[in-house]
């Protein structure tokens, strides 16, 4: 069943409204700040600094080794060392620790001589250098996805951000549009596409408006609203709704590549002022916390620093969930400080709630709303039962994990939360294998 015919997205309970409306409030860098050496799941860096290093704002600090990415400090001050400290991956992970000395001294990380007249291999240089990375969520390096850019004729900026509580691309985007357009127009450059399309939701009046305004100065990029349905913001189902095709692993076979908005405004910063990624917008929201509110903040930043400048929880022992990022794809973490990392771009503090799951109905929601066209509830009961070889049979690896069918179950189950599960296992069983 095609995904364009089908259910397979829903109309959330949206509480944008919690931040939307208000003002990004930027909030100084601590005393000290640890910088996690980790991205995605790699934990493989070359580290260029030794304790007693003095560093600025866009000194380089370690490099990754498997997939080249650099990673740069947030704030100006003295290295005191590497630290292990629990990561919201839910491990204990390195981190460069540094004390800042508040002087906020800078250096610019990459040095673009003439940001208005770039090949495009000095664009794909820039974006390798500055340590652009998905800000969306996954941190996939940007410049891998523009290593081989033959044939691709458009770059989609993904606005959309589907997650319920989440406002805080689309602030972003409000505040930098200049910088969304310049930087959309360099990945453009990089990929040697002749158009862009700019997707954001529908019903985002304020957000809309500004885009269309200032398209009016681009004859090649162009805003688009899709409909306000989760999963809209997952790549797959975007490129779906937007160009009215299907791909079998990546969108560069029809021609698009896409990236998230955060992103764009990223690489024309990098490329316009040298500045890497060091700061993050970044959604604190949820019924957990006193005062929700978007936040800019460096990387490395503790995450309980930050709840205790904006007001604190509602409840002060935090007797809920704390997520890394939302309330649907969000990862729970068991405390409170782990530090705010590039690609982090929410946090999400629920109270708890006794909710106690029945039985299966087999009524197939899940599998009529899954937008991987998969069978949960058989996914599930394969966990239950550890069948790897029927789990491996019913592609349970194409998962990724958006929450839909438990969100949809009207039974209350946890069902991703066992898909997740059968995912690992499968992954295990292979790695024996091989």
């Amino acid at each position: 069943m095609s995904i364009l015919s089908g259910k397979g997205k829903a109309k959330l309970d949206g509480q944008k409204g919690l931040t939307k409306d208000k003002p990004i409030l930027s909030i100084e860098a601590p005393d000290v700040v640890y910088i996690p050496l980790v991205l995605g799941m790699a934990t493989d860096f070359d580290v260029h600094v030794k304790e007693g290093d003095h560093v600025c704002i866009g000194t380089k600090l370690a490099t990754r080794q498997s997939m080249y990415v650099p990673i740069y400090s947030s704030v100006s001050g003295t290295v005191k060392g590497i630290e292990k400290r629990m990561h919201a991956s839910k491990r204990l992970q390195n981190h460069i620790v540094i004390e800042n000395d508040h002087k906020n001294e800078r250096v610019k990380a990459y040095e673009v001589k003439n940001p208005d007249n770039m090949s495009q291999e000095d664009v794909f240089n820039a974006i390798k250098e500055l340590g652009i990375v998905g800000l969306g969520g996954s941190g996939f390096p940007t410049y891998i996805k523009y290593s081989k850019s033959d044939g691709i004729e458009t770059v989609l900026i993904n606005g959309v951000e589907c997650e319920p509580f989440l406002t805080s691309d689309h602030l972003a985007m409000k505040r930098d549009i200049k910088a969304l357009f310049d930087g959309t127009q360099y990945l453009m450059k990089a990929a040697g596409a002749k158009n862009a399309i700019i997707a954001i939701k529908e019903h985002k009046p304020d957000l809309w408006e500004l885009l269309v305004e200032e398209a009016k100065n681009y004859s090649d990029i162009e805003p688009r609203e899709v409909p306000d349905r989760y999963p809209m913001g997952w790549e797959r189902v975007l490129v779906e709704t937007v160009f009215k095709k299907e791909y079998d692993v990546l969108p560069a076979e029809i021609g698009v590549v896409v990236n998230n908005s955060s992103t764009a405004i990223a690489l024309s910063k990098g490329i316009r002022k040298g500045e890497p990624i060091t700061h993050r917008v970044v959604t604190f929201s949820g019924n957990g916390i006193k005062n929700p509110q978007n936040v800019e903040v460096a990387i490395g930043t503790p995450v309980n620093y930050i709840v205790e400048k904006i007001g604190g929880y509602i409840d002060e022992e935090c007797d809920g969930f704390l997520l890394g990022g939302g309330p649907m794809m969000g990862k729970s973490v068991m405390n409170d400080t782990f530090v705010i990392y590039s690609h982090n771009n929410a946090i999400t503090v629920l109270k708890k709630e006794n909710i106690k799951p029945l039985p299966c109905l087999k009524c197939g929601e899940c599998t009529l709303h899954c937008p991987a066209h998969l069978q949960p509830v058989r996914i599930m009961q394969a966990e239950k039962g550890a069948n790897v070889e029927l789990i491996e049979k019913l592609e349970a690896s194409r998962c990724v994990e958006c929450g839909m069918c438990t969100y949809i179950c009207p039974s209350k189950i946890e069902v991703t939360d066992m898909v997740a599960k059968a995912k690992r296992r499968l992954q295990l069983a292979q790695r024996k294998k091989g």
